[in-house]
């Protein structure tokens, strides 16, 4: 119609973003494969009390529902996990730890110039991923030490028919997390190397022993 104003072209509505995943979940994720880090043969009978105490602090805050404070102890026990001085954890549980990087700027990142939505796929699909390698070798490590895994066996094998024939999707992680509660209660609590107690001075040493 001659002298009508211009119509903005019709846009698709924006996609809705996915509901972010309950605290509690996302704290298990990681608490009970960090669990069975801390009880691999690696550490020849007992981890170091620097490693097995942030571990218990987490713990306690998520059964106390202080998944903020549990998540923070689980990033105290991931940068512990990288430093040189512990024994090579075996994959996958390298997955978890997490080392101090430099700082970077942001256009360093090969997917910053990524559109959102695509961004976020990757960064969901990577999370799966992860989650499917710590099961893996969760269930491995738990069916080599006696413990029942016919059911979480069953349960990974889903998650991982799930991811393939559709993504990263809410089911995926639903059959995870399940498996992660399943495993928990089953599993031994870590138990850390007594501390030795510091030597007296030579000066000391000779005092007492006169």
């Amino acid at each position: 119609m001659p002298g009508a104003p211009n119509r903005p072209p019709d846009q698709a509505p924006a996609p809705t973003p996915p509901a972010p995943d309950p605290p509690d979940r996302r704290v298990l994720r990681r608490l009970v494969p960090s669990q069975v880090t801390l009880l691999l043969d690696v550490w020849k009978g007992a981890p170091s009390p620097d490693l097995v105490n942030p571990f218990e602090k987490a713990e306690s805050a998520f059964a106390a529902s202080d998944f903020p404070g549990a998540t923070a102890q689980l990033d105290v026990l991931s940068v512990r996990f990288a430093e040189p001085r512990w024994p090579t954890i075996p994959e996958p549980f390298r997955l978890l730890r997490v080392s101090i990087p430099p700082p970077m700027p942001p256009s360093w990142d090969p997917d910053h110039a990524l559109p959102p939505p695509e961004k976020e796929a990757r960064r969901a699909r990577k999370e799966a991923d992860v989650q499917i390698a710590l099961a893996d070798g969760c269930v491995a490590w738990a069916a080599q030490h006696g413990i029942a895994t016919h059911d979480l066996s069953s349960a990974l094998d889903g998650a991982r028919a799930e991811l393939a024939r559709g993504g990263s999707t809410a089911a995926v992680h639903e059959r995870i997390d399940g498996l992660w509660s399943s495993l928990r209660p089953r599993l031994p609590r870590p138990k850390s190397v007594a501390a030795r107690p510091p030597s007296a001075p030579a000066g000391e040493a000779g005092a007492e022993e006169a």
